[in-house]
């Protein structure tokens, strides 16, 4: 049997604990926070043994970690008298349990500090990220904004870099393989060469002020990806605001769905193929049949929803292939609650979906490296500064 008291004031005992367990005895110590701990043993390892030499006690002791100059606190790990003959000896495994205790607890007690500084530093890495991020989505705002005649190419693009994903050999996906010549050259890729352009010319301008490395075409892509989505959100709020852009900024401002970006942005760090993806994996819109694109969005786990909302992928005249879309059955509904949508105010049916869907198919077959792009933080040296 093993007692924790708890020794106050002018060495009063205030609470008495007892227990069979050394480490119930030292955790329940625990629980009084601020207090100095501390644990004794006045046995050896050697105490199951006969008797032959004189052994002197052991004491074990932990290094106080938190200490109240009103208080204390003593554990005394000791054998309590019992009833039960030959039970009177503290074994060597009673010993070898409370020292483990002892010295886990302490290890308890300290373990804040190590956490404290995990938390900083992941703070400070989504702070980088954050930072970073926001750079990005400006120097691809200015350069599209320039170029607002590639917004649908730009969809496009995003579009056939990421849904060569296959899903049975996990391979393919937004890897940034659409930026090799082999693959941009392709039919189905046919006029995305100056959307690719702007990006490389973007990438350029990023990597000059990036801090912690070059981005990789497989982030890029995407992210291009969203601000032409948000710069088609943009132009239709000017346009419902009789083409004021000052107008229009305010109500996509106020009604947009800018908040549903988060889980996007938070897919961050994907890392670039070293190789085109295979053929054959992406249709050539202009001339695929409905059905041909709904068997190549079910490949990848979309339906008639997701394919609907993605008119503006799928080819320069959003009009026009949603009139085909339109001819479908199973797509027509879906085409119908769109096109309403985006009658309204807020358009958020079409925006909040469209959104969930780029997210979902961004992400698809990569692993997500959520320390890129971060760096070291210079310490500032104390003693050479200058008072």
């Amino acid at each position: 049997m093993y007692r924790y008291s708890h020794v106050g004031t002018h060495n009063l005992v205030t609470s008495l604990y007892e227990t069979e367990e050394p480490s119930v005895c030292l955790l329940e110590a625990r629980k009084h926070r601020g207090y100095t701990v501390e644990a004794t043993m006045g046995a050896s390892f050697l105490s199951t043994l006969p008797s032959l030499v004189s052994v002197p006690s052991l004491t074990i002791s932990t290094t106080p970690t938190i200490r109240c100059p009103s208080h204390a606190v003593a554990i005394r790990c000791h054998k309590m008298d019992t009833d039960v003959p030959g039970e009177n000896v503290l074994r060597r495994r009673e010993v070898l349990k409370c020292f483990g205790a002892a010295v886990g607890m302490e290890l308890l007690a300290s373990s804040g500090s190590f956490v404290e500084m995990a938390s900083a530093a992941d703070l400070i890495q989504r702070r980088q990220r954050s930072e970073f991020q926001s750079s990005i989505r400006q120097t691809l705002f200015a350069a599209i904004k320039g170029k607002p005649e590639l917004v649908p190419y730009i969809l496009t693009l995003a579009l056939n870099d990421a849904i060569t994903y296959d899903k049975a050999t996990k391979s393919g996906g937004p890897n940034g393989s659409i930026r090799f010549s082999s693959e941009i050259s392709r039919p189905e890729n046919k006029g995305l060469s100056a959307a690719l352009n702007l990006i490389e010319e973007a990438k350029e301008e990023i990597d000059s002020y990036s801090k912690g490395g070059p981005i990789s075409f497989a982030d890029l892509i995407p992210y291009a990806g969203q601000s032409a989505v948000k710069a088609t959100f943009l132009a239709s709020a000017i346009r419902k605001c009789g083409g004021n852009e000052q107008k229009g900024s305010l109500l996509y401002s106020a009604y947009g769905s800018s908040g549903q970006w988060g889980l996007f942005d938070r897919q961050f760090g994907r890392t670039d193929s070293q190789e085109p993806d295979p053929e054959g994996r992406v249709p050539q819109w202009e001339k695929a049949t409905v059905q041909e694109m709904k068997d190549k969005f079910s490949s990848i786990g979309f339906g008639p929803r997701q394919l609907a909302v993605m008119s503006a992928f799928l080819g320069p005249d959003q009009a026009a292939t949603e009139a085909l879309l339109a001819t479908d059955p199973d797509v027509t509904p879906w085409v119908q609650k769109y096109q309403r949508s985006r009658e309204t105010v807020s358009q958020t049916d079409y925006e909040v979906d469209l959104i969930t869907t780029l997210t979902k198919l961004s992400s698809m077959g990569q692993q997500i490296n959520y320390e890129a792009y971060t760096y070291p933080v210079r310490k500032i040296e104390l003693s050479k500064l200058k008072l």
